[in-house]
């Protein structure tokens, strides 16, 4: 019997996760990773909970260290250079499917499972494919993309091919005290969502103000510090133009902030950096692809084109709105997900 370890977050989906696998003849147990010190501890009690109602292995693990060295000061300094990070990936690359398949083998595990929405299919030839789920509604491959064919293989998906109102019903059918659980939405270590202030208590950092400047590089006004804004920022920019102002730009070395007008913000060439490809090693020629630009951005018509030191140049069909450094971009070939990276610039 195939001993699979579920990544128990306290929620529902990863409790579903563990009923699915159990039910498919897997030997199931589950850990819970405590990252942060604003983890909640309940979260570690719905987890146990879950686990003893269901029969199966639960224990802890405390990752604080890795998760501060890999996610959180990776989250700052990025946002302090200007550009504009996914934690939700770097944690997926590093922790849940990096250090959790670590602890895994050491507890006798042969495979990890999570409770994302996303499936897992293997090729004649042995390839690992990263593809939808059948919720697309809830797809997560988006920030799956950076997974390697030796995670890929060592990885369970079980919601993948079920709803999310599915999930919830398993979980109610087992009576789980987790049941009606609210999903979580913002980024674990910032529940307020204030990542600016997050970055001045957490880093002892002092947002210094600077220059507002059009796109002609005149002086606009004053802005309150790079780190407060993102790329197509219209609100909170306590300055009057006399028409809608965005942000259209942003120079951290300079601690400038260039404003502009909407139609500044498209662009149809997007340079990507650090690309992983999943149903091949290297892009040898240009291909036509679907490209998501954000989580919940629609895809869009694109050409992909190979570059020196891993990196890849987008060609829209149409120009894109507000490409920002330090996002994902991630490619798709109907179902199936290319691969993706990180954004540049344009």
């Amino acid at each position: 019997m195939e001993k699979v370890l579920v990544g128990m977050s306290g929620g529902v989906d990863s409790s579903a996760c563990a009923v699915l696998l159990k039910n498919q003849g897997f030997a199931v147990g589950g850990v819970t990773l405590n990252l942060n010190d604003s983890f909640d501890t309940d979260n570690i009690k719905d987890a146990a909970s879950v686990c003893k109602k269901l029969g199966i292995e639960h224990f802890s693990v405390e990752l604080k260290a890795d998760f501060k060295q890999k996610v959180i000061d990776n989250f700052i300094d990025e946002y302090i250079a200007g550009r504009t990070p996914n934690p939700c990936i770097v944690c997926n690359k590093y922790i849940k499917f990096g250090k959790m398949l670590d602890i895994a083998r050491e507890h006798g595990y042969t495979k990890i499972a999570t409770g994302h929405y996303a499936q897992i299919k293997k090729r004649e030839d042995g390839r690992y494919l990263l593809c939808k789920a059948e919720d697309k509604e809830k797809d997560q491959t988006y920030v799956l993309y950076c997974l390697t064919q030796e995670q890929l293989s060592s990885v369970e998906f079980p919601l993948g091919s079920i709803t999310k109102a599915k999930a919830r019903e398993i979980a109610e059918k087992e009576n789980l005290i987790n049941a009606k659980k609210k999903d979580s939405q913002d980024i674990c270590f910032v529940p307020d969502g204030d990542y600016a202030d997050f970055i001045e208590k957490t880093a002892g950092y002092i947002s210094q103000k600077g220059d507002y400047l059009n796109i002609n590089g005149e002086k606009l006004g004053e802005h309150k510090g790079v780190i407060h804004y993102t790329i197509g920022q219209r609100k909170g920019l306590s300055i009057a133009l006399g028409k809608p102002a965005f942000v259209i730009s942003k120079n951290a070395e300079k601690n400038t902030v260039v404003l502009g007008d909407s139609e500044h913000l498209f662009h149809k060439t997007v340079l990507v950096k650090d690309v992983n490809f999943i149903p091949f090693d290297k892009l040898e020629s240009e291909m036509a692809v679907t490209v998501k630009l954000r989580y919940s951005q629609k895809e869009q018509e694109a050409i992909i084109k190979p570059l020196d030191n891993n990196q890849v140049l987008i060609e829209f069909t149409v120009p894109q709105r507000a490409p920002s450094a330090g996002q994902a971009a991630v490619f798709y070939d109907g179902d199936i997900v290319v691969g993706g990276g990180t954004i540049v610039g344009e």
